[in-house]
């Protein structure tokens, strides 16, 4: 059993920066694969960024592609996700997941709670 818990998330203006974290509960994190995802108000829950059991392979929505940066640390059992030139339609909950690879929400089996992210213009 995994418990994720995502922090960072807040009130930020266009082309603005935030980090946002996950810290796992459990040693054997290091053995899934971790993701973020967003979901916004009336919109399905979105895939945003994964990253690999060590860390080395990375994959991103096109819409984050170049402006997010998803990393870990086995170590401190964390995730990041690293948000840059922030927009308005950035604007949701992030959540964080461990599970087996994948770009949908059923490849993962365990989610954090979510951390609000809100861009004014």
């Amino acid at each position: 059993q995994v418990q994720l818990v995502e922090s960072g998330g807040r009130l930020v203006q266009t082309g603005g920066s935030l980090r946002l974290s996950c810290a796992a509960s459990a040693r054997t994190f290091s053995s899934y694969v971790a993701a973020w995802f967003r979901q916004a108000p009336g919109k399905e829950r979105e895939f945003v960024a994964v990253i690999d059991e060590s860390g080395g392979n990375t994959n991103y929505a096109d819409s984050v592609k170049g402006r997010f940066t998803i990393s870990r640390d086995n170590a401190k059992n964390t995730v990041y996700l690293e948000m840059n030139s922030l927009k308005p339609e950035d604007t949701a909950v992030y959540y964080c997941a461990a599970g087996r690879f994948g770009y949908g929400a059923g490849n993962y089996n365990y989610w954090g709670q979510g951390t609000q992210v809100t861009v004014s213009s």
